[in-house]
């Protein structure tokens, strides 16, 4: 297993503040002056709780977007809310997101089968009987790290094949692997190394591609893989033309979250403190069935400083423009 964060602790550029919203438990974050909140849902099943985040002025049968947002080993959801805050454009793109916290905590917290693929269908479930399945315009998974490995388990379960449109990798692994730097695997500040995986296993570099019909994105930071390939067997799959390369994505703030514990002594492999920065967004263009299949690479940015506010942006708007429609026609 390969862990993102050792330490589930959060550590934002910008305030916190724990509190309610709308007589909710759940969480007020404070950025730049804006209270934006969160809902502390329960998955009634299994009695575990997750983040819920959608439109403060949603209307009975307006259209979202749905997104499941996975954090990495090691971590926890509040830090993937961080590390990916859609939750900011909430209102803007009128989403729904669900983002839950793996039980399993030893050796460090990571998503497991037999402990959590049961709560992440009952989630599925309580969104689409919430919100009605009719108003879910489209549903991705997103998942950082180990949370992108176990996105990519579990689109081989029928359950998910017949519901998700979309999958988000955030260094989660690519269909067309990347080799990842030897540097991402060294130990550091004492720390153990992250363990080396080869052949076929899925890992952040690496993903199997799955037996169903989506749209994929892979994002990752430059200094976490050797290389970028041309081309995408995935792309190839639909039929899609030759990769372009769009506008560059500049953004002039920092992410918010970062990977506190190997602070003075990470690599760029691994991740540096949040700063600004530039993001290449390549797209293979032409895809049959309107699918969505793109690379975004961080420039200067390796696998743990959270996403800036522009490209976080510029990934809601690819995805909530790509197509969907399997919640619908789900049983």
């Amino acid at each position: 297993m390969l862990t993102a964060i050792n330490n589930p602790s959060v550590n934002t550029t910008k305030r916190v503040e724990i509190g309610e919203l709308n007589g909710n438990p759940g969480l007020n974050r404070c950025v730049g002056g804006t209270s934006v909140g969160s809902i502390s849902a329960v998955d009634k099943k299994t009695g575990r709780k997750f983040y819920l985040d959608d439109p403060d002025d949603l209307q009975p049968g307006d259209k979202v977007v749905f997104l499941l947002s996975l954090h990495g080993g090691g971590s926890v959801g509040a830090w993937q809310r961080a590390y990916f805050p859609a939750f900011q454009y909430k209102e803007k793109y009128r989403l729904v997101i669900a983002t839950p916290s793996a039980a399993t905590k030893a050796p460090v917290r990571h998503w497991a089968g037999a402990a959590d693929d049961a709560h992440l269908r009952n989630i599925v479930d309580y969104v689409f009987d919430r919100y009605g399945k009719d108003s879910i315009a489209s549903f991705w998974i997103i998942g950082h790290s180990q949370g992108g490995m176990t996105a990519n388990r579990i689109l081989g379960d029928d359950y998910f094949k017949d519901r998700v449109d979309g999958w988000l990798s955030l260094s989660g692994g690519r269909i067309g692997p990347i080799e990842l730097p030897a540097s991402f695997f060294v130990a550091i500040g004492g720390l153990p190394p992250m363990p080396a995986q080869g052949g076929d296993t899925p890992r952040p570099g690496r993903a199997s591609p799955p037996d169903c019909d989506i749209s994929f994105i892979f994002a990752t930071g430059e200094h976490e893989m050797v290389a970028l390939p041309s081309t995408s067997p995935w792309a190839d799959k639909y039929g899609a033309g030759p990769r372009v390369r769009l506008a560059d994505v500049v953004d002039d703030e920092p992410g918010q979250i970062y990977d506190t514990i190997r602070e003075g002594k990470s690599t760029p492999a691994w991740g540096l403190s949040p700063r600004p920065g530039t993001a290449q967004v390549y797209l293979y263009p032409k895809a049959r069935d309107g699918r969505l299949i793109a690379d975004v690479v961080r420039l200067d940015k390796g696998h743990t400083e959270g996403l800036e506010p522009r490209i976080t942006e510029e990934l809601i708007k690819m995805m909530v423009a790509a197509p969907g429609g399997k919640a619908r026609r789900s049983s």
